[in-house]
């Protein structure tokens, strides 16, 4: 048995990365998936070998209104949501600062709200938002990328104060240097993977198993006690020293 037999998910920006290794890991942990995602070739891919009778939800979050849309789709295809999980995002692009923060602030707000009133109803339910350590630290080439983490990170809090009573926990994951598409073509850059490396107290970047397997954690009762934490996953890159070996 898994610890999310017969839960209900959501996950979005599940078509790849960090998003598919959650809902895999989900699944595997049986639960039944809804995954979304812009690629509906994509999220077929990713459907094909997922067990528990997957659903495939295309949608695009930047869009106004997208969220709640999506949310009325879930509920509509799975009978009900127990679990969601606000992994679409996007990194900095210059000039398209109000896009940036559509796609990764305002969708997970929309979408919580459209979701908790249910959770509610059902007498539980699990949120985790996808946060990063760029919310808790300057980084002079992501301003409004940090700027959206750390509003997810304080929407956190504000949620988890709002829905406890409810059954409903809010938690937020902040990945540190993970392995992903998104980093795809910085890792070619010579020298870049390895130094970043040499600022991880563990020496390197992470897998995106090693991300989800935490999202699952905080979905099941095994979490029942944790809600309006912002659980750091890094390897002891952010607020850890590591100079390198020079012992």
């Amino acid at each position: 048995m898994g610890t999310l037999d017969g839960r209900l998910a959501l996950v979005t920006g599940a078509s790849r990365g960090i998003g598919e290794h959650c809902a895999r890991s989900l699944a595997g942990q049986g639960a039944r998936v809804a995954i979304a995602a812009r690629s509906e070739s994509d999220l077929a891919r990713v459907a094909k070998d997922l067990p528990n009778d997957p659903v495939v939800l295309a949608a695009d979050l930047a869009l106004p209104g997208a969220g709640a849309e999506l949310a009325a789709a879930a509920i509509e295809a799975l009978g009900g949501v127990d679990i969601l999980v606000n992994n679409a995002g996007v990194s900095e692009i210059k000039g398209q600062d109000e896009m940036v923060m559509r796609l990764n602030y305002h969708a997970p707000l929309e979408t919580t709200k459209a979701l908790v009133r249910q959770m509610s109803e059902r007498g539980h339910g699990s949120v985790i938002h996808m946060s990063s350590v760029a919310g808790a630290t300057g980084v002079a080439e992501l301003p409004t990328y940090g700027a959206t983490k750390a509003a997810l990170d304080s929407l956190t809090r504000s949620q988890a104060a709002q829905y406890g009573k409810h059954g409903v926990r809010i938690n937020a994951v902040a990945p540190g240097l993970i392995i992903t598409e998104m980093w795809e073509e910085g890792r070619k850059t010579p020298g870049l993977a390895a130094g970043l490396a040499d600022h991880i107290a563990l020496g390197r970047w992470g897998d995106p198993r090693e991300i989800s397997s935490v999202v699952a954690f905080l979905a099941s009762d095994d979490a029942s006690y944790v809600t309006g934490q912002t659980i750091v996953v890094d390897g002891g890159f952010h607020g850890v020293t590591a100079w390198g070996d020079y012992l």
